[in-house]
């Protein structure tokens, strides 16, 4: 790996006149040097040129070269410049102190031509790999950026073609997949806003969690189209058949995990789908879970896909008004559903509403 040395900038700041002409013709015919005669002066030059590397005197008055790199690496503008230290002093604290403040190496006074010259030109480098490493760590993560997007671009696909198959099934329930993720969207925006279940709300990571929501009825897959689509209310032994979709999408969700590594999606995924039926007091299903031994996903998901079954046409009934849905919803407070959920429902019972007329 090589530098282009001629067409770098360097600073070379020291108070002595003497000093910064021996220093220019030592330079000249490598690089552009710019002789600069204080500390002061030198932040003047920063306005207009930015050099590859700064060559800075530490002994000056008024601003010493101390001085003038803390004021360096305080300005996000020029913290980057490599800066070189020259010295007549020679002890161990002073250069110490030189290397805290972020000089990258020292120079001894008087110039050594050839010294000098392989000091800066290694330093260049340096700051030229350093340069390179970083643009490809960029591109790097860019590209990992990508390809993440992508896998999840897809994941989502596919989670959202087979809501789409079972939904299809289901054919008087057109639109209850997206309806639900929305409620669920706006619900979990006012836990946020309100700090209710925060601790546990917060964690969550919604890229993951709303799509996942989907398949909340994949279990439904499983069950005949006699009892999906009957034009009746059930009797006990079809209700006890369509229950099953709770245990099925969790064992299909449980199989697909078992496959591949760990995902957060199908952890909820798998939640929602065998929980969105239980019951605050403890009589929903598959597994009777009472209060707050429901998952809190599971307690969503119960407000959001009941509201959405009673606004919408079903082979058994006629949908209800959005105003009607939410008394059953707000009357089901501490039985059907965590209460903490509902006193947060009846803040956004208009959001509902409107999702449920733009998508009805």
């Amino acid at each position: 790996m090589t530098v282009d040395n001629r067409r770098h900038k360097i600073m070379l700041v020291d108070d002595n006149m003497a000093n910064l002409a021996i220093g220019k013709n030592m330079l000249r015919d490598v690089y552009e040097v710019f002789p600069i005669p204080s500390g002061a002066k030198l932040f003047e030059v920063l306005e207009r040129v930015t050099p590859a590397l700064i060559l800075l005197d530490v002994m000056m008055p008024e601003m010493d070269g101390y001085e003038a790199i803390k004021t360096l690496k305080e300005d996000p503008r020029w913290k980057e410049i490599p800066v070189i230290f020259l010295t007549s002093k020679n002890d161990e604290r002073s250069e110490l102190k030189g290397l805290s403040l972020g000089a990258i190496d020292y120079v001894a006074k008087p110039f050594s031509a050839p010294l000098l010259l392989k000091r800066i030109e290694n330093q260049l480098l340096i700051a030229f790999q350093k340069k390179e490493l970083q643009n490809y760590n960029d591109n790097l993560q860019q590209m990992v950026e990508s390809k993440t997007r992508q896998v999840v671009e897809l994941q989502n696909a596919v989670i959202s073609t087979v809501a789409e198959m079972v939904e299809f099934r289901d054919n008087m329930t057109g639109g209850h997949v997206s309806r639900t993720q929305k409620y669920l969207k706006i619900l979990l925006d006012r836990l946020l806003l309100e700090k209710v279940y925060d601790d546990e709300v917060s964690k969550w990571d919604q890229s993951f969690l709303l799509p996942s929501a989907q398949l909340h009825d994949v279990g439904k897959i499983a069950i005949s189209d006699a009892i999906l689509n009957k034009p009746g209310k059930l009797d006990p032994a079809e209700f006890e058949e369509m229950k099953r979709h709770t245990i099925i999408g969790v064992e299909a969700i449980s199989k697909i995990s078992s496959k591949t590594e760990e995902h957060a999606f199908l952890k909820h995924a798998g939640i929602f789908a065998g929980a969105h039926h239980e019951k605050w007091d403890g009589t929903g299903y598959p597994n009777k879970l009472k209060g707050q031994d429901i998952p809190l996903e599971g307690r969503l998901m119960a407000i959001a896909d009941v509201y959405d079954a009673l606004i919408s046409k079903r082979p058994y009934k006629q949908p209800l008004t959005t105003a009607a849905a939410e008394k059953i919803i707000i009357d089901g407070r501490g039985t059907h559903f965590d209460p903490a959920l509902i006193d947060v429902f009846c803040h956004v019972t208009e959001e509902f509403a409107q999702v449920a007329q733009e998508e009805g």
